[in-house]
């Protein structure tokens, strides 16, 4: 393979050609502290010998004062938008970045336009929320426009991008852990979207406890798309089950708000006939009656830190990968409680 020249080499052929991550390629170059001296040299190197010069709209995202920074979103829930977006500029505001944002849709085609619309406006690094964060097309997008990256909330860590989140499988393992301490036995799940690993994580973290919990315990899981109307759909199909469960587990707070209001609907009472407990805990988990039950992840603090991380703030691990795994609060409210009174049909 032939190679790059001088005027075109981008930061993801010194990563390559060093063998290391383009994060840590941009730590380097940004003098930032966690990467080990023979990294270090061993990614200068690669860079005298290729001729790398990083754009300047990176490079300032090293400077107090100076840079933009890049957000793709289109995630269906508002309220996770909202608390995502609190976060992202009072990050933007302590580096004194300004933020840019771009709406598109979860396909290649839509976050290459957006990504280049995105390095047009002179963006040197880019937020990626959920689903954003796993997406190939994406994170090519961005190394081929020389641009640093940090995906928040991907399920588990991506050598591609530095990486903020929770663990999931942890979390959704608490709160099962939780509903089954309350006597519940037969416990309705509503899976997230399959093109998110948190989805999966969430599952996975759901059915371990179950199998450890060492007696017998009925699962009915439901398809969801961590939106209001497919929360609302699963729960109508667990609650026209034969054998009604007494607790629902929905991957989100959007689509456990959803289970409460289906539940309601068919006049059953939470939590005194079915326990609804959620995952996230946005503001919409103290809007809903009764308040819901859920997996605090603290979204707005993750993407300040995302934020930081971009601006070369953050910390990192020893050999310059970027992971960050932040705690979760099991928060208990209202709409969950002992096994009801839901009997077989």
């Amino acid at each position: 393979m032939a190679t790059p020249t001088r005027t075109t080499v981008k930061i993801g052929d010194v990563a390559k050609a060093a063998g290391v991550s383009p994060m840590t390629v941009s730590r380097v170059m940004n003098n930032a502290p966690g990467v080990k001296t023979s990294t270090r040299d061993a990614v200068m190197e690669t860079v005298a010998r290729l001729g790398y010069a990083p754009n300047a709209a990176a490079r300032n995202l090293a400077r107090a004062g100076g840079g933009r920074l890049g957000m793709l979103y289109s995630n269906p829930s508002a309220s996770y938008l909202s608390e995502f977006l609190i976060g992202a500029l009072e990050g933007a505001h302590k580096v004194g970045a300004q933020l840019l944002i771009e709406k598109c849709e979860a396909d290649p085609d839509s976050e290459r336009a957006a990504i280049a619309r995105l390095f047009a406006g002179g963006v040197g690094g880019v937020v990626l929320p959920p689903p954003h964060g796993e997406s190939w097309a994406a994170l090519a997008e961005i190394q081929a426009h020389d641009m640093a990256v940090v995906s928040v909330a991907t399920g588990r860590f991506k050598s591609e991008a530095a990486t903020v989140r929770i663990d999931d499988m942890a979390a959704a393992a608490d709160m099962t852990r939780y509903l089954l301490e309350l006597g519940h036995r037969r416990i309705g799940f509503i899976k997230g979207a399959s093109n998110q690993t948190a989805s999966a994580e969430r599952l996975i973290g759901f059915e371990s406890e179950i199998r450890a919990f060492g007696q017998p315990v009925e699962c009915l899981i439901e398809a969801g798309e961590f939106t209001y109307r497919s929360g609302f759909e699963a729960a109508k199909r667990l609650l026209s089950a034969r054998n009604l469960p007494t607790a629902i587990f929905a991957s989100n707070d959007d689509m456990a708000i959803a289970a409460i209001a289906a539940a309601h609907r068919q006049g059953l009472d939470v939590p005194g006939q079915l326990t609804v407990v959620g995952f996230d805990d946005t503001p919409l988990a103290t809007a809903v009656w009764p308040a819901l039950t859920t997996v605090r992840q603290p979204i707005a603090e993750m993407a300040d830190m995302a934020i930081g991380l971009l601006s070369g703030a953050g910390a990192s691990t020893e050999d310059g990968q970027h992971e960050h795994v932040v705690a979760h609060t099991l928060v208990v409210r209202e709409s969950s409680g002992p096994a009801g009174t839901l009997l077989p049909r």
